[in-house]
């Protein structure tokens, strides 16, 4: 099966992704189409979707409808990770704030009873190298849009610099 055949935008990475739009009857039919191809080409080419990690995120308002892959019905998901971003049926980055303050909180945690001092030229490297990453990955898709968001991620800054001798009565603007 060639790819530009198809009505809905595919893309296969570590998984494969299917999206379209589906607002109408025939968007959803286009859709199952695809699905439908998908699952032709899989037969044809000796290989197998592993269906149990199927799910459908519908975005948006509106009735979900119900796909299928093959002969077995897709379950809807309210939320999914896609190269470790969550996104919600709302678009609501909440759930992303909250997980990248969870990692970064844990490894400060492993930081803080590893490193016997609270020099700044040990703690910062290691914030730099372990914990920003995770405060920083693909922000630009999930930037925090309520202030409750943003506090989570600046108490982890804040936690970072309490941990350095000297710095603890410092803004974060003025440490970092």
């Amino acid at each position: 099966m060639e790819w530009r055949n198809t009505e809905s935008s595919i893309t296969i990475f570590d998984d494969t992704r299917l999206s379209g739009v589906a607002d109408t009857p025939e968007g959803w039919d286009a859709i199952q189409r695809d699905l439908d191809k998908l699952e032709m080409w899989a037969h044809v080419n000796l290989m197998r979707f592993n269906k149990a990690k199927y799910k459908v995120l519908h975005l948006g308002q509106g009735k979900p409808y119900q796909y299928r892959l093959g002969d077995e019905g897709i379950e809807s998901s309210p939320a999914e990770k896609d190269l470790g971003v969550l996104v919600d049926e709302k678009l609501d980055v909440s759930w992303q704030c909250a997980l990248a303050a969870q990692k970064a909180n844990h490894i400060l945690g492993c930081m803080k009873t590893s490193v016997a001092s609270g020099l700044r030229e040990g703690i910062l490297p290691l914030y730099s190298t372990l914990v920003r990453p995770h405060l920083e990955y693909c922000i630009q898709l999930w930037s925090p849009q309520y202030r409750k968001d943003m506090d989570l991620l600046e108490r982890v800054q804040r936690r970072t610099m309490k941990m350095i001798r000297g710095l603890e009565h410092l803004s974060c603007e003025e440490r970092l």
